[in-house]
């Protein structure tokens, strides 16, 4: 039997995106299992340097910074490719392969790929007819949360398309005060985040048609692309600055999202476009012929 190890450091984010990773190359050699390492102590890491026994490992990967030194050291002991799935702060050319997102601009090398953001788990699965979603973020050091602008976003677009059946989620950052207006929007179900399960969202993101998303929450902009959805985004000011908002901006210039300015404006939301980088990385990784 043949394994991936995955170097965790517990962070769900991170983790979430080496499964994507580990989960789209086993569907493509359904024998690979995968295995869970969190990162070496300095006594582990020192017993790493040693000679390596032979190991049932293919391929080493992770994401997250606490992890690079551990991916390194356990990919030189087994003598496997060592992926990383973020830009490191160690030097690029250590690893065998980086997986670097697009709005961290990444040098062309012929060990980095660009990704279009992170990677992550999500599919689409079978449509749900005139369904659609609200995904809601909050305040965070990036951005500043205006309450009453996000509410006339929301009541336009429920004006414009009354007939589809909406259901709005927040997330851990959304004030309680933004949570109580939320509950009283006419025709959404709201599903606050601290009242669901964890795989609720990608159940429902993966049926759900249209989605909408506040532009604090990057992450899940991929994310509905990547479960097939038409996705538009919720201006919030500071949301197109920085690296994050580059990427935002690149999908937009692709047609990929479609700002609320623009839908407001008569603009139609972009026909599906199914993301699939977990899927692409991992065909690029099985065309290398490592295992």
């Amino acid at each position: 039997m043949s394994y991936i190890c995955i170097v965790s450091d517990g962070k769900p984010g991170h983790l979430n995106q080496s499964l994507g990773l580990a989960e789209a190359l086993q569907k493509r050699r359904p024998e690979l299992q995968v295995r869970l390492q969190t990162p070496l102590n300095l006594k582990q890491q020192l017993a790493a340097l040693l000679p390596g026994e032979k190991s049932d490992v293919v391929l080493v990967l992770g994401a997250g910074h606490a992890t690079h030194r551990s991916l390194l050291l356990l990919a030189r002991k087994w003598q496997v490719p060592a992926v990383v799935l973020m830009k490191p702060t160690l030097p690029l050319a250590w690893f065998d392969l980086c997986l670097i997102p697009e709005h961290d601009q990444p040098a062309l090398k012929g060990n980095i790929v660009a990704t279009r953001g992170a990677l992550n788990r999500m599919h689409p699965a079978e449509k749900q007819a005139n369904t659609g979603i609200f995904l809601i973020g909050g305040p965070s050091k990036h951005v500043r949360w205006d309450e009453a602008k996000l509410l006339t976003q929301l009541n336009a677009i429920l004006e414009r398309d009354p007939a589809r059946q909406w259901q709005l989620t927040t997330s851990r950052r959304t004030p309680n005060s933004t949570l109580a207006e939320l509950q009283q929007l006419q025709g959404v179900q709201v599903f606050p985040a601290a009242e669901t399960e964890s795989g609720w969202l990608p159940t429902v993101l993966s049926a759900t048609e249209v989605c909408w998303v506040t532009e604090d929450s990057v992450s899940m902009v991929y994310e509905s692309l990547s479960a097939g959805c038409q996705v538009g985004t919720l201006p919030v000011e500071g949301g197109r600055d920085g690296r994050l908002g580059r990427g935002l901006s690149t999908l937009q210039e692709q047609g990929l999202i479609l700002h609320w300015d623009d839908y407001i404006q008569g603009s139609p939301l972009s026909s599906t476009i199914v993301l699939d980088e977990a899927g692409r990385c991992a065909e690029l990784i099985l065309a290398k012929g490592w295992f």
